[in-house]
């Protein structure tokens, strides 16, 4: 890879050549003095742009943890590329990746062992499919009692049009061996000390192979964008991101379940229906994480915002782990009363499904919730629920307004 100059690097950067000799992941437009103040304690956050980001909501700077100013969701169903949020473990991030030299290797319990680039891939037939990436901790900045762990408000998701090739595929050109049960999944990003256990992520044989989990290699059109896994990654659709291996480099069938920290210690809930604890209790028995519970927002009103009194109209998305959007519904009374709001365009079960309802509001102040149900049943808690790590918020959430 060549020398490339700053102007040229933020030029290319989503074409895959973002860092050179000289270069690196460093913020490079930070707008000076402007940030953004989360609805929590210690909620201040800087703007910062990354390459290939707009200014978005600096939780750490090594590694990397963005997230998406919640007014992007009210721009439409399909999360930019530019506004996505980002995550990373690890603070060893990859910096310079040549895509033509770059392969993924599949082996382990499998008859062939085979190493593919992104033209192997590709040649193996694309398939698409509109789905969520959220993070675990997505709103545990609201969880009460607090809990460890990054302080985020509800940016740390977004919905994206993923391209690539089914899992199922490529595990079948390499021959999965009779005794497999899982596969698990690495990337290019490491530790920086030998201590701390390498990032990866583990499925099921069955889920692996089902047909919908999928290694992609475009993001709306686009190559991924860098801090989104370039130039390859896992997309699991309807399951947290935790499992959307970035910068995926290798894939390894097991005839044994996996038992590294990612999976048995870390990232798990508890082993209940509600996922959920007394507060400030740990839990019996846990299990690793897994699919989205049903979410919806209102994305065109801020809480405590003013607003005309009469007619007033409401916007927002609503998902969940696969089943699809079946109802939303919306009240202004704080939760007494529902009235239904009426779903937009389809994108499909794993993606925002966006929302619009009109409510009437009379002088003062007014509490409106928004509540979704899957077509699986599932549907929001009044209350919140709490567990140990502030995993898997869904409340029906409440934005508070005054009419004038």
């Amino acid at each position: 890879m060549t020398n490339i100059d700053r102007r040229t690097l933020l030029r290319q950067a989503g074409a895959g050549l973002l860092a050179a000799s000289g270069a690196s992941l460093a913020p490079f437009a930070a707008r000076a003095g402007q940030a953004v103040t989360l609805p929590f304690g210690n909620g201040e956050r800087p703007l910062v742009a990354y390459p290939g980001k707009r200014p978005l909501l600096q939780m750490t700077a090594r590694p990397p943890q963005l997230e998406t100013p919640f007014s992007v969701f009210d721009e439409g169903a399909i999360t930019p590329n530019d506004a996505f949020f980002v995550r990373y473990h690890l603070a060893d991030i990859p910096t310079e990746i040549d895509p033509q030299a770059f392969r993924v290797e599949i082996g382990g319990h499998v008859e062939r062992p085979v190493s593919l680039s992104l033209a192997d891939l590709k040649g193996m037939g694309g398939t698409e499919v509109v789905a969520v990436n959220q993070c675990s901790g997505n709103s545990r900045g609201f969880v009460e009692p607090r809990v460890a762990g990054g302080q985020l408000a509800n940016g740390a998701m977004g919905c994206a049009r993923f391209v690539g090739v089914p899992l199922k595929t490529v595990l079948d050109k390499a021959g999965v061996k009779a005794g497999a049960v899982q596969v698990s999944f690495e990337g290019l990003d490491g530790p920086v000390l030998p201590e701390t256990p390498d990032f990866a992520k583990a499925l099921t044989l069955d889920h692996a192979r089902d047909g919908a989990v999928m290694l992609a290699w475009s993001m709306n059109g686009e190559e991924l964008p860098w801090l989104n896994g370039f130039p390859l990654r896992l997309v699991v659709p309807g399951y947290y991101g935790t499992y959307w291996v970035k910068h995926l480099n290798a894939v390894t069938v097991l005839d044994k379940p996996y038992e590294g920290f990612w999976m048995k210690t870390a990232y798990r809930i508890p082993d209940n229906a509600c996922a959920c604890t007394e507060p400030g209790k740990a839990a019996d028995k846990t299990v690793p994480i897994g699919r989205l519970n049903v979410r919806s927002f209102v994305t065109n009103l801020t809480d405590g915002a003013d607003v005309k009194a009469g007619k007033v109209a409401l916007r927002g998305i609503a998902f969940d782990g696969g089943s699809g959007i079946k109802t939303v519904e919306v009240s202004a009374d704080d939760g007494r009363t529902w009235s239904p709001a009426k779903l937009e365009q389809d994108l499909g079960g794993y993606a925002f499904r966006r929302w619009n309802a009109e409510v009437d509001l009379a002088t003062g102040g007014h509490a409106i919730r928004v509540k979704a149900t899957g077509n699986d049943g599932a549907t929001q808690p009044m209350e919140p629920r709490w567990n140990p790590p502030g995993y898997m918020r869904n409340v029906i959430e409440s934005v508070r307004v005054r009419a004038a």
